[in-house]
């Protein structure tokens, strides 16, 4: 089960990482306006969900991996915030998705967290 929880993981940052280059528009949307160069922003965060998937493959790398993909989580709230702002001022229908887009990001905090522990 552990190794479904590691691989589904990977998957999953892997997929939201090519999809930054992919759809680059909603996450550019996001980012909160005193960032300057939103487009330089998506386009890191979307390298950072790769290449941090990819260090948890190694069992060498994996935790490293995990704490980064921790930090990456803590460093783009700010641009969740804003998507639910951005829904709120626009009324837009899909509020009440983007306000639990907010403990979710706890919840993948606490499920990259499962992988910071000394790799077997």
């Amino acid at each position: 089960m552990k190794y479904f929880s590691l691989y589904s993981m990977i998957s999953f940052y892997i997929f939201a990482g090519i999809n930054h280059f992919w759809h680059p528009d909603p996450y550019r949307k996001i980012i909160p306006g005193w960032f300057s160069n939103p487009e330089l922003l998506v386009i890191i965060s979307g390298v950072c969900e790769i290449f941090f998937a990819l260090l948890l493959i190694p069992s060498k790398t994996r935790v490293f991996g995990a704490w980064a993909i921790i930090v990456l989580l803590i460093a783009i709230f700010p641009a969740n915030v804003q998507m639910m702002l951005n829904y709120y001022h626009k009324f837009k229908p899909g509020l009440w998705l983007s306000i639990l887009r907010l403990p979710v990001q706890l919840l993948l905090i606490i499920w990259a967290y499962s992988f910071t522990k000394v790799a077997a």
